[in-house]
Order: structure tokens, then C-alpha cells, then sequence
């Protein structure tokens, strides 16, 4: 019976977003789906950029790393902390004095046009790639929990998520997004705090005697300051962290798109400010909930998987009660959504715009456009998804994540470059030099693995950065790439 109360709690779920998206649709213009009309509130951007952050994966995953690397992720978060400053501090009082709707429009003014397109299509193809995927992962959970009682073929089950989210996406875009991601910023908050109460009163614990717990348990260290090769060292995490966020939110259009809503730079950097503070007690308590799981597990005799990410499903499934379960159910719906309907909507923007050029075309058609690209990029979305289950083989999810990774990198290096320096590349030459660098990073990677016994993490995105940026500093050295433009930092 499961099956059917959590069939109808999604059904109810989607008509709520349905009212929310009937409530907020400003006549289905462009400006409203790209720009929410430039009028967001800055405090309910961050509440959904919490929700855009963390998808269903995170939901899943970051409960389960306690059993393998104990609370140590909470170092990168700290270091997310610190890039959100340094966004709000560099990138946003750039692209507001640009008065950006795509942010890589600003390297066609720093650079030239092959410059903009080409950070564009590496947008494109790492986000769609690494936001189809996860995705992907949430909806074969509720396929195996849920879909596969009645017999469901995974593919209808990918087309129906994606139709879903479509259909409260399609008609203002950015403008609805904002608000539906911030009701389910709540609703998995919300989940996730009770799924704690539910397991530590089945623990007989109380607040005091749960922190107790958390804070006594050896899976709750935290900082790894002794251990320079481990990949858990502090400095690694914590600098790793840093330029993450600078790539995965203050380079990356779907998290930026919705602060350049905000009518006014002040407010888009406090939003910032708030969004990256309430970003740490909200992983401590994912991670607070993984030490628990694990506690419980060993309290009761469960014997626990060796796959961290599959410890939540396991317990909420099956040993904390068919409310946490179904808790758990409503946490990765929500956390899902606001995930993968805040990239579609952001890859329907930079294809328009930079891509496409709709806005250079008369309302009408640019209107007509855009749907027909919001309606491309959903059936992309499946067709990934089904391609990822048709290969049922899980290694191509961490080969897509991986490709997303290296993809980031030449933004990385191009943002670098155009803000630091005053020289310009050879506009030809780069699209060459975003290819380059991705490829001469990963045979970095492979000589240092083999050679010296030395495996990159994170290092990798700030290599194939360093990489890029040194590439077009060679570029801008000749004939065609010394021009001089004004600084813009």
C-alpha cells in the first residue's frame, strides 16, 4: 500500500506547484521567463538557491559519507562559504554593471563572439549532462520504490518526471522557479528534520542526547589536518570548496540567472551572503543525520550497506517507519524538482540567448522560440536519462560527472583571464584552447596517478583552469591577440 499514499502525495505535490506556477504566470513573455521582470526579492532567491544547490543526490549521497569519510565534507562547505563572498564581492558587481541575462554574454564583450559561444556550449553540455544524470539517479529511486510495482517501463516514468516539470516551468520560467524552489526548499528542510526526530526518538534520545551522540561518535570528525596526501586534508577541501562555488555557481548561469533578477546589486549580495551561510547548518545536518543512521544501525543489529548513498533509503525504507519513508519519498521529490527545473529553465535561457539569439528577434517569434527550446531541452533531459538506463551500467553516471568537471575548467580559465587581465586572446583560438585544456588535464591526471602514485580530486578543475588561462596568455601574445581592452573586474 505504500505505492499507492506516496502515488498520491506526489499527485498532490504537483498540484500545488501547478497553483503556484496558475498563481505566478506574467502573461508568458520572454523578460518574465529569463528575467522574472527584474523584481525577485532577494530573501526568497535564497531560500531556492538552497534548493537549486542541493538536488536529489545530495539528499541521498551526503547522509551516506559519514561511514566512509566521517563529517569531513563539512570542510569544502566551509570553503563554499568563503566563494559565495567572493561572488558576491567580483562576479555579481560585474555582471550587474553589465546588466547581464546570460552571464557569458560578458566574452563576447571581453573577448569576442567565438569567445561567448564557446563558454555557452560548455555550459550547455555540462549541465545538461550532469543535471540529466542526477536527476536520473532520483527518478530510478522512486522507479525501484514505487513504479516498478505496477510495472511502469523506466521510460515512461522519465518522460512523465520531466513532463511534470515542464508543465509548471513552461509558461514564466525563471519568475515561477523562484517561487516553487523556495516552497520546496521547505518542504525537504522540512523532511529532513523530521526524518532526525523520527530516528532519534526511536533511539531514545532527546536534543541534548543526539548532539551528545553526533559529538561522541567517531564518524563525526570533521577536520583532517595531519594527513597532506589524503584527499580529506583540510587546505584541499577547503580551497577545492572555494573554487567550486566559483565555478558551479558565480560561472554557471542556472545558479546566477535568479540572483540577476534581483532589482538591486546590494540586495543580490546579501542574498549571497545569507544563502552561503544558511548553506553550512543545513549540510551539518544531512551529515548530523548520516552519524545517526549509522548509530541506529549498530544499536539494532542492521547490517548496513557498503555503498553509502544507499544507507538513507535502506533505513527510511524499512526500519524508521512508513512515515519517515514516505518523508524521505516527499525530501527527493523536492529536492529533484528544484534541481532539475531550475537547470531546464537556465538551459532554455542560454540557448535562446546566446545560442539562438532570440533577443534580437520581434516578441512573437522569440516567444515561439524559446517554448520550442524549453520543450528541446526537457525531451533531452529524458533521452539522456533513458540512454543512462538502456546501458545499465553505473560507471557512465561517474563519466558524466567527470566530463561535466572537466568542462568547467576553461570558464574557469576564461572568467580568470578576462578579469585579471588586460590583454586578449586571439578570439579564433579559442574555442581550440577550450578544448585543449580539458584534454591536456586528464593526461595530467593519468601521468600523475601512474607515474607518481598520485591521485587528483578537485585539483583537476583548478589545473585545467591554469591550463586554459595560460593558453590564451600565449594566444594573446601574438600578432592577432595583443589588443588591449579596458579592465572590467
Amino acid at each position: 500500500m505504500h505505492q499507492y499514499t506516496i502515488l498520491i502525495i506526489m499527485g498532490a505535490y504537483f498540484l500545488m506547484l501547478m497553483a503556484i506556477s496558475r498563481l505566478t504566470s506574467k502573461g508568458g513573455n520572454n523578460d518574465a521567463f529569463f528575467r522574472a521582470n527584474g523584481q525577485s526579492p532577494w530573501w526568497l532567491v535564497a531560500i531556492g538557491m538552497i534548493g537549486t544547490s542541493i538536488s536529489g543526490v545530495t539528499f541521498v549521497s551526503v547522509p551516506g559519507m559519514p561511514q566512509s569519510i566521517g563529517m569531513t565534507y563539512m570542510q569544502m562547505v566551509l570553503g563554499f562559504a568563503a566563494g559565495y563572498i567572493i561572488i558576491a564581492k567580483f562576479l555579481l558587481p560585474l555582471y550587474y554593471r553589465l546588466n547581464l541575462i546570460s552571464i557569458y554574454k560578458y566574452l563576447s564583450d571581453r573577448f569576442g563572439m567565438r569567445s561567448y559561444k564557446t563558454g555557452a556550449t560548455f555550459f550547455i553540455i555540462s549541465k545538461i549532462a550532469g543535471a540529466a544524470a542526477r536527476l536520473y539517479l532520483v527518478v530510478l529511486i522512486l522507479q525501484r520504490f514505487i513504479l516498478d510495482y505496477w510495472g511502469v517501463p523506466f521510460t515512461v516514468t522519465a518522460l512523465a518526471i520531466i513532463a511534470l516539470i515542464w508543465l509548471y516551468s513552461q509558461r514564466s520560467g525563471v519568475y515561477t522557479i523562484i517561487r516553487t524552489d523556495a516552497l520546496q526548499t521547505v518542504v525537504f528542510i522540512s523532511a529532513l528534520a523530521i526524518i532526525i526526530y523520527y530516528a532519534t526518538d526511536r533511539m531514545g534520545l532527546d536534543m541534548r542526547g543526539a548532539v551528545r551522540t553526533i559529538a561522541e561518535d567517531p564518524h563525526s570528525r570533521i577536520f583532517v589536518f595531519d594527513d597532506w596526501m589524503s584527499k580529506q586534508n583540510f587546505f584541499k577541501q577547503f580551497v577545492s570548496g572555494i573554487f567550486i562555488t566559483i565555478v558551479m555557481t558565480g560561472l554557471d548561469q542556472d545558479m546566477m540567472q535568479k540572483n540577476l533578477t534581483i532589482k538591486r546589486l546590494g540586495e543580490a549580495q546579501k542574498n549571497m551572503y545569507v544563502y552561503g551561510i544558511a548553506f553550512i547548518p543545513v549540510n551539518l545536518l544531512f551529515l548530523a543525520l548520516g552519524v545517526l543512521l549509522i548509530r541506529y544501525a549498530g544499536m539494532f543489529g542492521i547490517p548496513l550497506p557498503a555503498n553509502g548513498d544507499e544507507i538513507l533509503p535502506l533505513m527510511a525504507g524499512n526500519y524508521l517507519g512508513s512515515m519517515a519513508f514516505y518523508l524521505f519519498c516527499i525530501g527527493i521529490i523536492a529536492a529533484a524538482f528544484s534541481s532539475a527545473d531550475s537547470a531546464l529553465t537556465a538551459l532554455t535561457t542560454s540557448f535562446c540567448i546566446d545560442i539562438l539569439e532570440t533577443g534580437k528577434m520581434e516578441e512573437a517569434r522569440g516567444i515561439r522560440t524559446r517554448k520550442t527550446v524549453h520543450v528541446g531541452m526537457s525531451l533531452a533531459f529524458a533521452g539522456i536519462m533513458v540512454f543512462i538506463e538502456q546501458l545499465n551500467n553505473s560507471s557512465i553516471i561517474d563519466v558524466i560527472y567527470i566530463m561535466a568537471g572537466y568542462t568547467y575548467g576553461p570558464l574557469l580559465g576564461l572568467f580568470a583571464y578576462g578579469l585579471f587581465m588586460k590583454s586578449s586572446p586571439c578570439d579564433r583560438h579559442v574555442p581550440y584552447i577550450a578544448v585543449c585544456s580539458p584534454v591536456i588535464s586528464a593526461l595530467a591526471g593519468y601521468l600523475t596517478q601512474h607515474v607518481w602514485g598520485y591521485k587528483m580530486g578537485y585539483e583537476l578543475l583548478m589545473l585545467n583552469a591554469a591550463i586554459t588561462f595560460a593558453l590564451l596568455y600565449a594566444s594573446s601574445r601574438t600578432g592577432n591577440g595583443m589588443k588591449i581592452k579596458p579592465h572590467t573586474a
